[in-house]
């Protein structure tokens, strides 16, 4: 995990970096997506998660969820077209969850329209360049 003005950035996941959502892929082909490190630090404390209902076909930019905070509400965008196959209860149950383990915390599983969509986000180092232009440009620091 590598740590980059005190935001943890895992660099085996796949990245949206300017709407800061995190994809990882499960072993059956679907994804668990969830609001990186960085986005839950400019949410500030999420209080209210509200997911689209299983069987929900999502294009890219649209939302999987709508989150509210105590400081903003605003969507979780879907990184490329899918079908939403579940939420994570326990997050819509305890929304804070997402501020204490973002990586923990998925939000949703989503079943991707194309499996290559997917490996047109960043992962590794490129993700990492592409984080740490973006915690520059918006002058942010963690701790």
């Amino acid at each position: 995990m590598a740590r980059i003005e005190g935001f943890e950035i895992p660099e085996d996941l796949y990245y949206d970096v300017e709407n800061h959502v995190w994809a990882k892929p499960l072993e059956d082909g679907t994804v668990l997506l969830g609001l990186d490190d960085v986005g839950q630090y400019l949410a500030r404390r999420i209080v209210f998660v509200k997911p689209q209902p299983p069987g929900t076909y999502v294009k890219r930019g649209e939302p999987v969820a709508m989150l509210e905070s105590v400081k903003w509400v605003g969507p979780l965008p879907a990184p490329f077209n899918a079908t939403v196959l579940e939420a994570n209860p326990e997050v819509v149950r305890r929304p804070v969850l997402i501020n204490r383990e973002p990586y923990r915390a998925w939000i949703a599983r989503v079943r991707p329209e194309n499996p290559e969509d997917l490996r047109a986000l960043p992962t590794g180092e490129r993700a990492l360049e592409l984080q740490r232009t973006d915690i520059a440009k918006r002058g942010v620091r963690k701790g």
